[in-house]
C-alpha cells in the first residue's frame, strides 16, 4: 500500500519520472532466476548453506545483490562468496566495539579463518548491523572451501591484501582516537586498501573465469581506478553519517588550507562558501579516475560483467554531479532519485551508453561550476577529458542507423571526412595496379589460355600411346 500512495504522488508531482519507473518495472526483465532448477549446479540454491548465504547477500546489500545475481554461470555464486567475506572483514574493521587489542589479530588471520571450518565471531556490538553475518560465518567458510581453486586463491589473496591495509588504519584510529588522513596519497591508498584491492579480485576473476580475455587480469591499474571511483563517490556523498559517527575521511590537503579545524566546521560554521570549494575539490579529485573507467569498460566483453561494472560507475557519476556545490550534502546524506537510478540501469548497457552518462554528467557538473572557486579551471580540465574521450572513440558526428553509420551533413567534421575519403579514392584509381581489366578482352584471353591447355593434354596422350605402339611388343 505504501509503495502504491508513493507511486501516486509521483504520478501527480514528477510524472516523467513516474513514467520512468513504470516503463522499468514493465520492461526491465531480470536476465537470470538463479532459483530455477537448471540453475542449481552453479547457483548452488539446492543447497541449503548457499542459500543461506543468499540471503545474507540480500540483507546486507540490496543494490550489489541484483547485479551479482545476474551475472553469468558460476560467476554469480563466485562474486556472492567473495562479498560477503569482504563484508565480514568490513564489519569488524568498523565496530568500535571491539577493543583494539582483540581486533587487530582476527583482522590480520581473517583469510585463514575464513576457510577454518566451523569458526564465526559473536563479538560485535548488539547495535551492529550485520552482526547475524558474522554469527553464521561458519556457513560462509563451508561455501568459500566449495569454491574453484582458482577463484578460492583470488579471494584469499585480496583479502589477506585489504585485513593488513585495515588492521594498520584501525590500529592508527584507536591509538589517536580518530583517523585523519592527511595527504591526497594517504587518501588514495586508503581507497585502494578497500576499494581498489576488490576491483583488482573481480578483474582476476573475470580472467580465471575463461568469459573475459586473458590480459584483463594484467590492467590492475584501470580495475584500481575504476575502484577509486566508486569509494570516493560513497565518501563524498556519505560526508555528514561519517563525521557524526567521527569517521574523517577528507583529506586534510584539501581543506585545512579554508581555514577550517575540523571537518564538522564545514556545516557548524556556516562558511557555506568555503565548504562547497572543498567539496569541488573533492569532486575534481573523484573526476580523475573516470576516463580510467571507461577505458577499464572497454575491455570487457561479456555481458554480464559489463553491466555489473558499467551500472554502479554510472551511478557514481550521477551521485557527484548531484554533490557538486550542493550545500545539502552537508546537511544530510542525499542520494539520487529512484527514476534516474532506473534510467541508468537501463542505459547501461554497452561502452558507447555508458561514455555519453559520462559526458553528460560532467557538463552538468562544468555548468553547475562557479568562476570564483579556485578549482574552476581543473574542474574545467577534468570535465573536458571526458569529452574529449567520448570524441576520440565514439565521434558525435557519427551517427548509428539501421543500415550503418549515417553522418551528421551539420557538422563540419563531415565535409573534412568526405574530403579524405575522396581522397583516398583518387590516390587508389591512380595506382595502376588497381586499374581494372578490359572487359572486351578478357573472354578471349581465357579462352585462349583453355584451348591451349586442351592441345597439350591432347598431344601429350597421343605421344604417350605412340610410344606405347612402337615399343612395346604385342603379345
Amino acid at each position: 500500500m505504501g509503495k502504491l500512495t508513493s507511486m501516486l504522488g509521483l504520478l501527480l508531482t514528477h510524472p516523467l519520472e513516474f513514467r520512468t519507473l513504470v516503463h522499468f518495472y514493465l520492461y526491465h526483465e531480470t536476465k537470470r532466476d538463479i532459483t530455477a532448477q537448471q540453475e542449481h549446479p552453479t547457483s548452488g540454491w539446492d543447497r541449503a548453506s548457499m542459500r543461506r548465504c543468499w540471503e545474507f547477500l540480500d540483507m546486507t546489500s540490496r543494490s550489489f545483490a541484483a547485479v551479482i545475481k545476474e551475472l553469468d554461470g558460476d560467476l554469480a555464486r563466485t562474486i556472492c562468496m567473495y562479498y560477503l567475506v569482504l563484508r565480514g572483514l568490513d564489519t569488524i574493521e568498523d565496530d568500535m566495539t571491539i577493543p583494539d587489542e582483540k581486533k587487530q589479530p582476527i583482522l590480520r588471520q581473517f583469510h585463514d579463518l575464513t576457510v577454518t571450518p566451523g569458526w564465526n565471531f559473536t563479538g560485535n556490538g548488539p547495535d551492529e548491523k550485520d552482526r547475524s553475518l558474522l554469527v553464521e560465518y561458519h556457513t560462509i567458510v563451508e561455501e568459500v572451501n566449495r569454491l574453484p581453486p582458482q577463484y578460492k586463491t583470488v579471494i584469499l589473496d585480496i583479502t589477506q591484501k585489504m585485513e593488513n591495509g585495515m588492521a594498520d588504519y584501525a590500529h592508527k584510529a584507536a591509538t589517536n582516537g580518530t583517523v585523519y588522513l592527511e595527504t591526497i596519497a594517504d587518501y588514495d591508498l586508503y581507497c585502494h586498501y578497500v576499494a581498489g584491492l576488490v576491483g583488482e579480485g573481480l578483474t582476476r576473476i573475470w580472467s580465471a573465469s575463461g568469459k573475459e580475455a586473458s590480459f584483463l587480469c594484467d590492467q590492475l591499474e584501470l580495475a584500481n581506478s575504476m575502484g577509486l571511483l566508486l569509494q570516493k563517490t560513497n565518501i563524498i556523498r556519505d560526508f555528514r553519517e561519517d563525521v557524526e559517527e567521527r569517521r574523517f575521511f577528507w583529506p586534510r590537503e584539501i581543506w585545512a588550507k579554508y581555514g577550517f579545524n575540523e571537518m564538522k566546521d564545514m556545516y557548524e560554521k556556516g562558511d557555506v562558501e568555503h565548504a562547497t570549494w572543498i567539496q569541488s575539490g573533492m569532486v575534481l579529485d573523484a573526476l580523475r579516475h573516470a576516463c580510467d573507467s571507461l577505458d577499464y569498460l572497454r575491455l570487457l566483453k561479456n555481458q554480464s560483467v559489463f553491466v555489473f561494472c558499467a551500472v554502479p560507475v554510472s551511478m557514481a557519476m550521477a551521485t557527484l554531479a548531484l554533490c557538486f556545490m550542493n550545500p545539502e550534502m552537508f546537511q544530510r546524506n542525499i542520494k539520487i532519485r529512484k527514476a534516474e537510478a532506473a534510467r541508468l540501469i537501463m542505459r547501461s548497457t554497452n561502452t558507447r551508453d555508458v561514455a555519453l552518462i559520462f559526458r553528460e554528467y560532467a557538463r552538468k557538473i562544468h555548468h553547475k561550476a562557479k568562476p570564483h572557486d579556485p578549482n574552476f579551471l581543473k574542474i574545467s580540465v577534468a570535465c573536458c577529458k571526458i569529452e574529449q574521450w567520448c570524441e576520440q572513440n565514439f565521434p558525435s558526428f557519427v551517427v548509428l542507423g539501421e543500415k550503418g553509420p549515417i553522418y551528421d551533413s551539420a557538422d563540419k567534421r563531415t565535409a573534412i571526412f568526405r574530403a579524405e575519403e575522396k581522397m583516398v579514392a583518387e590516390r587508389l584509381a591512380m595506382d595502376p595496379r588497381n586499374a581494372p581489366l578490359p572487359q572486351d578482352l578478357f573472354p578471349w584471353e581465357l579462352a585462349a589460355y583453355v584451348v591451349g591447355a586442351m592441345m597439350l593434354m591432347l598431344g601429350l596422350s597421343a605421344l604417350i600411346v605412340w610410344v606405347m605402339l612402337k615399343f612395346i611388343p604385342q603379345a
